[in-house]
């Protein structure tokens, strides 16, 4: 026993010699019960034989938070890594009846390695001094009574092979129209200004007379040449602040849906083929497609008013 015990000695002098946690001394004991007297372990690390009888309980109980942790990892895998704690709880409650405190749901997808893959977040800079900035008069009231008294526009990029295309274009937020759209190979102030041209072109006998034209701060939209467009036809700019793209989201909505349902499913490899692409989609987006909200398209709204 004595030549047994002096190896055994000898052979964890080094792990004795630093300094280890309680937990993991106990992890070696465990693992070498067969071979040693438990209480002479003990004795060596310093620690009590009945922490260690403890840990060996502890062990040998399933660990309370693993059903919960599967449960998470589920969803997580469903809904692509999106859910942060809340909605993880609100999910829970909701869908499952598992009623946990927002904290532990916390807690167990820390100690599992289940958080949400959150979207870095974007960075606002200004680009050189605005020659005008307009009061933000929409204020995220998307509602408008009438035709052509409401519009927003903005600018998207469309990636093709050949090169990036810019999309421009005006919607109505009486029923969701495109009033006008144009492309072009660079993101100029005159493809803003033709877009205007054309929209008031076609709608130039329907338009309110006070007509609120609502963008970001983009330099195109702050530049003279826009201030200047939008006092000769009577058109009122707003603008959203500064970092807030929601002030703008009915345009960067339709720019999801165009993207969503067109350009990404069919991936243009030209300036042409994206054209097309663009052309078919607009027609179809204002004459065919249904809005769920008022259950038909949206020209169909505008011409019934």
């Amino acid at each position: 026993m004595r030549s047994g015990v002096c190896e055994w000695r000898m052979g964890f002098s080094a792990i004795h010699g630093k300094e280890v946690r309680a937990k993991a001394k106990y992890a070696v004991i465990c693992r070498h019960r067969e071979q040693y007297p438990v209480l002479v372990m003990c004795r060596f690390f310093a620690v009590s034989g009945s922490g260690y009888y403890s840990f060996v309980k502890r062990r040998s109980r399933p660990q309370k938070d693993v059903a919960l942790a599967e449960t998470i990892r589920q969803q997580q895998d469903k809904c692509f890594h999106t859910y942060g704690y809340r909605r993880m709880w609100q999910w829970l409650k909701g869908s499952k009846g598992i009623h946990h405190n927002p904290k532990t749901v916390l807690r167990v997808m820390k100690k599992y390695g289940l958080p949400a893959e959150t979207r870095r977040r974007r960075r606002w800079h200004q680009m050189g001094q605005q020659l005008h900035k307009y009061e933000n008069l929409l204020n995220r009231d998307f509602h408008a009574e009438r035709p052509n008294c409401k519009w927003v526009t903005d600018i998207s990029c469309i990636h093709t092979r050949q090169g990036v295309l810019y999309l421009s274009m005006i919607r109505d937020l009486y029923d969701n129209s495109i009033v006008a759209y144009k492309t072009g190979t660079e993101q100029s102030v005159n493809l803003v200004l033709d877009t205007i041209h054309l929209a008031i072109r076609r709608e130039k006998k329907k338009v309110a007379a006070e007509l609120q034209l609502h963008s970001d701060q983009g330099a195109q939209y702050a530049s003279q040449a826009y201030f200047e467009l939008t006092q000769q036809y009577g058109i009122t700019p707003s603008m959203s602040r500064c970092g807030n793209p929601y002030d703008n989201a009915m345009a960067e909505n339709f720019f999801s849906i165009l993207k969503t349902e067109c350009i990404y499913r069919h991936k243009p490899a030209t300036f042409s083929q994206a054209n097309v692409m663009i052309d078919r989609y607009i027609h179809f987006y204002n004459h065919e497609r249904i809005q769920s909200k008022t259950g038909v398209a949206p020209l169909t709204l505008r011409h019934s008013c």
